[in-house]
């Protein structure tokens, strides 16, 4: 997917939950993170648009596996 305004960030949470996940922002507007949390040991996605291209979501998901280690982590 070739897609010049998109941006990853990688980013842990410890507050309300706790683990790490990546932030997709497309120009400078969030669009989803995906997130892996170590206490419920769950892998979830939360979206900030209403529509998300399958093609974004499957980009997505490959940045995911490929930046997150898939562990949990205890």
């Amino acid at each position: 997917m070739q897609q010049n305004n998109l941006r990853v960030v990688v980013a842990s949470d410890i507050n309300s939950r706790d683990g790490v996940g990546v932030e997709i922002y497309i120009d400078e507007d969030l669009v989803l993170e995906i997130f892996r949390d170590d206490t419920d040991r769950a892998r979830t996605v939360t979206f900030f648009k209403e529509a998300v291209s399958l093609e974004l979501m499957e980009e997505s998901i490959s940045i995911f596996k490929r930046e997150i280690p898939w562990d949990f982590i205890e």
